[in-house]
């Protein structure tokens, strides 16, 4: 039964399709559910601080139950989103609709398409899990970001080095473009190294980023010449809205925490206390576990069941819906959340992970 809790994910298409065939207000379903129900199921249901045995971790990890339901979005984000085209060229909406339809894409492209995607790309290298979520990435036209997310963000998190993490008294709107800009630059001066020591040039077919590239560009023509224009605007504000979103939990996930400096002036290696948690259930079921977020970065190879809880984590004060909605207001973010990471610094000293 605790698997079938992770399927309230489907939830959000439904309520795209609910809103778009009730229309008027109802149009908008998706943003109140994801933004207004979400956060407040997360304050009514006890929180998500439970563990599994010791016990029974090991047959967790290699059950099969858990699959049916992450591997069941892949084909539905890509239905969804081709599905959106038509609706966008052939449907008669007015503009607050298409508006609103629009935006309930993009939410559930990021709800089901990245976090789905995300959770793939840790699967090895060259499989078939994480050739799909590519593909997932590819539909909201960020296919490079798995790839930097995985061999990028994981390794220099906390540092300088990573556009990925928020700096502490930096702003969504000033994170946004820097983490976009470098995540990119990252990865493609990574892959550019990589065909030149295979004596290849840079723009050949077999560099992954211009196979995406490449991948993305044939979508958005195919969008536009099979959609039209109404459809192709529709792709693109899509995918603009879902890596909004994404690069918003990215800027939570991290904001103001750093790695120390060791003796030796490196730094020192990723620790739990590097990473903003939550413990909502709700949140946590629709996101796979996402708000675990210190375990994923300790275990990265691990399978969402599999995270665990870390009570003496930085936590945050509310579940990612809400801190989105939060980090889009800069004083009422910095107001919450900067004594926040000051106490974190402090607990981080106080505290010894083998206590």
């Amino acid at each position: 039964m605790k698997a079938l809790e992770y399927a309230l994910i489907y939830l959000v298409p439904v309520s795209v399709i609910i809103g778009l065939m009730s229309g008027n207000l109802f149009i908008f379903l998706t943003p109140m559910l994801v933004f207004g129900m979400i956060p407040l199921l997360d304050l009514i249901i006890a929180k998500d601080a439970g563990n599994s045995p010791a016990d029974q971790v090991p047959a967790l990890s290699t059950s099969t139950i858990y699959l049916p339901i992450l591997w069941g979005c892949v084909p539905l984000q890509m239905g969804m989103v081709v599905w959106g085209g038509y609706v966008a060229a052939h449907w008669s909406l007015s503009v607050e609709e298409f508006i609103g339809f629009t935006l309930s894409m993009g939410i559930c492209s990021a709800v089901i398409g990245i976090t789905v995607a995300h959770e793939l790309a840790h699967r090895e290298k060259g499989s078939l899990e994480n050739r799909l979520s590519k593909i997932m990435l590819a539909t909201v036209l960020y296919a490079h970001w798995g790839m930097d997310h995985a061999i990028g963000h994981h390794q220099n998190l906390g540092t300088p080095e990573d556009p990925s993490t928020a700096r502490l008294g930096e702003s969504l709107y000033q994170f946004i473009p820097r983490s976009i800009s470098g995540g990119f630059n990252r990865i493609w001066s990574v892959e550019a190294v990589r065909q030149e020591q295979k004596r290849r040039p840079v723009w050949n077919s077999r560099n992954p980023m211009v196979a995406v590239l490449l991948g993305q560009a044939f979508l958005m023509i195919g969008f536009a010449l099979v959609f039209g224009v109404a459809g192709f605007f529709y792709f693109i504000c899509q995918a603009l809205i879902a890596i909004g979103l994404l690069e918003t939990v990215n800027y939570i996930g991290h904001y103001g925490l750093v790695r120390e400096i060791t003796d030796d002036g490196g730094y020192a290696p990723i620790a739990p206390h590097h990473c903003w948690n939550a413990g909502n259930r709700v949140t946590n079921r629709f996101l796979f576990n996402l708000q675990r977020h210190s375990d994923h970065h300790t275990h990265p190879d691990y399978h969402y069941q599999r995270l665990r809880h870390h009570q003496h984590t930085p936590q945050l004060p509310a579940g990612y819906a809400a801190m989105v909605l939060l980090a889009m207001i800069p004083p009422l973010w910095r107001s919450t959340m900067d004594n926040r990471v000051n106490d974190a610094s402090i607990q981080r000293i106080m505290y010894h992970p083998d206590n």
